[in-house]
């Protein structure tokens, strides 16, 4: 039994064009559930998946369920991850964003290669833009090297420390990952048995990090599937894009805090942040002698610090 797991927070119809998708992979493999979590939208998103579930005939396999709170990304799929779980038939549970149309064949490939490789705990897609260009969905895990190395933008330092880049090439060719992209993940049930759901801690955004670093904690290995391919409208479910200038959020300064000092504990915590401070107002200082407009968020120094080392940080608990 696959359970796939949608979870929709004012996006209805980027949703139903996810399950449309859906539909003709759902024909081809046996014994598939859809959870769709309605998270608290406070719109009529409810109303409007329930009559497209009705009408398309998706009743067969489409479950909705209705959140009375806005849990959050890890919060809204636990919801549904539990109730999968209930069913002993469960086997493998596939975390799926609402913002994403699955390319033909996506489905299959991605249980063929969790068939054929039961050691594998986790599976990611290769995560693709609406005109086929690839998006980056498989990275290493974040460090003080990686920080340093994604702030100061800097090549000298970025060949230094190319082993810890995050973003690592995107391979043509399944691969082991140290982590992948929540927009599209497969999970093993075994590894809800071992290390528990998602910490719903996080609001959003460092979740799938967090779970992929504890699987890998307890020996499950996560591997980037490329033969499945999912369109991702990146940014459309959260409303956080990469449009330049755009202030981030503050749930994102809180999601990365709580990963490194929850995994790698305050003095690694205070070496990354310090190596991001400095790493970032080197490669601004370039930048503005260079006379180069800043593409960045607004603000984001200044946030990161504000947030990192001012009352918010020294106060943060897990």
């Amino acid at each position: 039994m696959l359970d796939v797991v949608i979870v929709n927070f004012r996006t209805p119809e980027l949703t139903v064009d996810c399950l449309r998708s859906l539909e003709p992979e759902i024909r081809q493999v046996d014994q598939v559930r859809v959870w769709i979590v309605e998270n608290c939208s406070g719109d009529r998103s409810a109303q409007i998946l329930s009559d497209e579930i009705a009408k398309n005939g998706w009743n067969s396999w489409g479950r909705l369920l209705i959140s009375d709170r806005n849990l959050g990304f890890a919060g809204g799929n636990n919801l549904a991850i539990r109730e999968a779980l209930k069913e002993s038939s469960t086997k493998l549970v596939w975390l799926l964003n609402p913002d994403t149309v699955v390319r033909p064949g996506g489905m299959v490939e991605l249980l063929k290669f969790m068939e054929l490789n039961p050691q594998v705990g986790i599976g990611g897609s290769r995560l693709e833009y609406a005109d086929g260009k690839i998006q980056y969905s498989a990275f290493r895990f974040p460090t003080w090297k990686s920080e340093l190395e994604h702030s100061v933008r800097a090549r000298i330092i970025s060949r230094i420390f190319d082993q810890w880049i995050v973003t690592p090439p995107q391979k043509e060719q399944a691969h082991h990952s140290q982590w992948v992209s929540g927009a599209s993940m497969i999970i093993r049930r075994e590894v809800f048995d071992n290390v528990g759901l998602l910490d719903d801690r996080y609001f959003m955004y460092f979740e799938e990090l967090d779970f992929c670093f504890r699987a890998a904690k307890a020996g499950w290995p996560c591997w980037y599937v490329p033969q499945s391919r999912v369109v991702h409208l990146y940014g459309q479910s959260s409303g956080v894009t990469k449009e330049p200038r755009k202030r981030k959020p503050t749930y994102w300064f809180a999601a990365r805090r709580r990963f490194f000092l929850k995994n790698y504990g305050r003095v690694a915590t205070l070496v990354a942040d310090l190596a991001w401070t400095v790493g970032f107002a080197i490669y601004r200082v370039g930048a503005f002698l260079r006379g180069r407009k800043p593409y960045d968020p607004v603000w984001m120094w200044w946030d990161f610090v504000r947030y990192n080392f001012g009352v918010q940080g020294l106060l943060f608990s897990l």
